[in-house]
Formats: structure tokens, sequence, C-alpha cells
């Protein structure tokens, strides 16, 4: 019986890929090779050669004996479709979204799921991430509310008023999706990731149907991952996917009239943008909040 899938999502992350797919099997050789752990590389049409270094490590005979395989989309389809399409090929009880560009440095995940197993009313389990030089990672964060967006978007996350990362297991409001456990049966209740996110917000917005439906989320600060933020976004790509995913998200979840409070702060910091853009002569930074503020739901 297979207890856990990891899927993790590529996209022109080939080395880093490896790399993470290097420290997993070093820490879970034994279960990858009995079919108790299985892992699920989704490859969102790459263009690095991804797939071919992926496939021959898969095939090369140090490692053939691994329950590994490969899933090529033909487009890039952003990170909520791909986990999904990764998700539905799984066989696991427990479902582990993990970003490509992370080392793991333990098998803290058999832990996860046993605090899974011993407590049903928890539905989602984020587990902790350190930065290169061990500090830890904020990856536990609150509900974005009117009030919580505004500290956002004053850069009051810098300061560890919207996320942490708890030295104690403890009740979040979501986790990161860099490294989120989620039963199978769920994720799929939820039907998944909601796919009109390309990219970012997917996972707090997850955690915000899970806790509608009565499912908790908690923190598993037992565990040691890697994640090194150097995936394939940069900050102009995720500054524009963070405004669209936000005003979304309160399109589906907030009503009309939160909706355009959120829409009229995201204008006010995004024209604030445009005018620094402006003055110390950053084009890109003024593009950047242009793109930003066009998105309409």
């Amino acid at each position: 019986m297979t207890f856990l899938s990891i899927v993790i999502l590529s996209y022109n992350t080939k080395d880093l890929t490896l790399s993470c797919l290097q420290s997993l099997i070093e820490q879970y050789r034994k279960e990858l090779k009995s079919g108790t752990v299985e892992i699920i590389v989704v490859d969102n049409a790459s263009t690095d050669g991804s797939v071919e270094s992926i496939k021959y490590y898969v095939l090369s005979s140090k490692y053939k004996d691994v329950r590994l395989r490969v899933i090529e989309n033909d487009e890039n389809l952003g990170f909520a479709k791909g986990c999904n399409i990764g998700a539905k090929k799984s066989k696991g009880k427990y479902i582990l979204f993990l970003n490509s560009d992370t080392q793991v440095l333990d098998k803290g995940f058999l832990k996860m799921i046993g605090f899974l197993d011993s407590n049903q009313k928890v539905g989602i389990l984020g587990g902790r991430l350190l930065n290169p030089d061990n500090s830890p990672q904020p990856s536990a964060g609150k509900f974005y509310n009117l009030f919580n967006l505004f500290l956002m978007l004053i850069g009051s996350e810098r300061f560890g008023l919207l996320r942490k990362s708890p030295k104690n297991i403890e009740r979040v409001d979501w986790v990161s999706g860099a490294c989120l456990m989620i039963g199978k049966s769920v994720f799929d209740q939820l039907k998944g990731f909601d796919e009109n996110f390309f990219m970012y917000i997917e996972d707090m917005e997850l955690c915000f149907r899970a806790n509608k439906l009565g499912f908790l989320t908690y923190f598993y600060p037992d565990i040691k991952i890697i994640h090194k933020e150097l995936g394939s976004s940069n900050r102009s790509f995720a500054i524009i996917h963070i405004y669209k995913g936000l005003l979304y998200f309160y399109s589906k979840h907030k009503g009309y009239f939160q909706y355009i409070i959120a829409k009229v702060m995201l204008e006010v910091k995004a024209k604030v943008g445009i005018v620094v853009g402006f003055l110390i002569g950053n084009s890109s930074l003024k593009k950047t909040y242009i793109e930003a503020i066009k998105f309409k739901i």
C-alpha cells in the first residue's frame, strides 16, 4: 500500500529538481523501493532539458528500483493545475506537494503522516522550511482579510506580523504550498487547487476552503527542509500573479463590497510603485505594476 505520494512540479528547474530528487531518494530509499512512498514529477513543458535529465536519472541503474515517474504536460499549465494533474495520478493515502527547489534532509515526512493519522480533524499540514543559511523561512500565515491585506501592502510581512515559522506544532490559517501535506480524500473533497490561480495564493485559498469545511490546518516544525527559493519565477512575475490571485480570492470568497475595497487598496499600492519606478528610473518596476492593475474579474 502506498501511504505517501510526493508531487513535484517542474518548470525549467533541471538542476534544482535533480538535487531535490536525489535528497528524497537518499532519505526515503527503503520506502521508495517498497512502494509505500512514490514520487510524481509533473513537468510543465520545460525547455531546459528537465524531462530528458529526469528520465535518464530514473532509468539509471542506481535509481531504477525506486517508485518515481514523470508526467509531461504540453504547455505550462501553472502551479495549481500542474499539481492537480499529479494528484489525480497519485496512489497514496496522503499527498505531499513539494517545490522542486527544496532539499530534504531528514525523514520528517513519516512523522507528519503519523501526526495526521492521530489527528483526524487536521486536513492540511505544513512542514518547516529553512533558508540555505539554516534560518527559519516564514511558511505559515494569516488569511488575507482587509486588515491583513493592508498590512501586507505596507510591507509588514517582513516583520513577522502575517507570516511566521512557529517553533512548536500549532494551528495556523494557511501553510506554504512549497511543502504541504494533505489527505487524498480531503484533497478530492476540496476538488483540488482552484485552477483559476496560475501561481501564488492558491495554497492560502486551498486552506481557506478546507477551513470552511471544518478541516484544520497545522504547522509541523519537526522536519528539516532547505527551500532555496530559486524556482521558475522572478519578482515581477510574482507581483503580477499575487495581485491577480488576491483579486480573484476576494471576488470568490469575500463579496462585492470587500472586493472593491481590496481592489482600491491594490491599485493605490500599484500607483505608488509606478511613481517610485518613474522617480528612480526603474522601467521594469513601472511595467510590473501597470500590468498588475490591468487584471479585472
